[in-house]
């Protein structure tokens, strides 16, 4: 039977608590999907990990590229920190509570990193249309004084935004049920146990999502169509092929990442069915911080190149 925790305030029942399914009954299964998961989180957090220490110490990745590379694998360290360590606390017990202003902190943490790494990804963006279609201002525009402002901005936007779906998030009352069909707190679905008035709260997440995640989106097609009438010019295959290379990682990450979002708050919306949305979920919260640092890893070559170095100079302490 559903044990509520509750107070009572001018005789109206109000809930303090929520109920999270998770992945319901697992009975034999709970031990696999554990260890699935433990598997994927210590991985993610190891590549992206790796990626920042590469940037710290390797003197050829001392660009602009790979310094808000190092910002985004920051962000999805955050991000895959504040869900999946919940997710294997709830694989084992199958389910859990949590309180609400807990909740409430972890939405605001998944919508700082969510804003933080759309606003990186543009500006990865920008860095490869400066570098390719205006090459000989590269280093006159990209200063390191404007990398700080930029990363700051990212960083300071995901925060402040965030602390405004915060405040409005704060204010709403739940009276029961108290039973999220989710394996984390996401927007949806702690809206629709509200007993408040949340069209106010629905404007606000429509009015900073849509331009936060619109926008960067067309800004980065626009910059790559101009990045790639640029190197159609090119006369020299090579100049091409390497300029086609340094953009194949980042073009890679942008799809998986904004094609993940569209599949859990444009299409998932849609969708009747519970299990699918919170599978499409998965591929949120597994997939991209996961694959990113693969992805710069294995088809970056400064990072491979990094990667070696470092590994050969472990072997040669060790020697020593």
């Amino acid at each position: 039977m559903l044990i509520y925790q509750v107070m009572v305030l001018k005789n109206q029942t109000v809930v303090t608590e929520f109920l999270i399914l998770g992945f319901g009954d697992l009975h034999d299964l709970k031990i696999l999907l554990f260890v699935f998961l433990l598997i994927i989180y210590v991985m993610a957090l190891t590549g992206n990990a790796l990626v920042i220490v590469l940037v710290i110490i390797s003197q050829n990745l001392h660009s602009p590229m790979y310094i808000f590379l190092s910002q985004l694998s920051l962000s999805e360290i955050l991000f895959t920190s504040n869900i999946l360590p919940g997710m294997l606390w709830l694989t084992l017990a199958g389910v859990g509570k949590i309180p609400i202003i807990r909740c409430f902190l972890h939405l605001y943490l998944l919508t700082v990193c969510t804003i933080t790494q759309c606003l990186l990804l543009t500006t990865m963006s920008f860095d490869r249309y400066v570098a390719i279609c205006k090459p000989l201002n590269y280093t006159i525009i990209m200063t390191f004084g404007l990398q700080l402002q930029i990363v700051t901005l990212c960083w300071s936007t995901g925060f402040s935004l965030s602390l405004v779906l915060f405040g409005f998030l704060y204010r709403l009352e739940f009276c029961g049920p108290d039973t999220i069909n989710h394996f984390y707190c996401d927007v949806g679905p702690v809206l629709e146990l509200s007993c408040s008035d949340i069209s106010s709260v629905k404007l606000v997440t429509f009015m900073l999502s849509t331009p936060l995640l619109l926008c960067p989106f067309v800004f980065i097609i626009a910059t790559y169509i101009s990045i790639f009438n640029t190197i159609l010019k090119m006369s020299s295959s090579i100049r091409r092929q390497k300029a086609f290379s340094t953009c194949s990682s980042h073009l890679t990450v942008v799809c998986l990442y904004f094609g993940s979002l569209a599949s859990i708050y444009v299409f998932s919306p849609k969708l009747s069915s519970s299990n699918v949305k919170k599978n499409l979920s998965l591929i949120y919260i597994l997939v991209t911080p996961l694959f990113n640092p693969l992805i710069y890893s294995l088809r970056n070559q400064d990072i491979r190149g990094a990667i070696t170095k470092y590994i050969q100079f472990i072997g040669t302490w060790q020697l020593q």
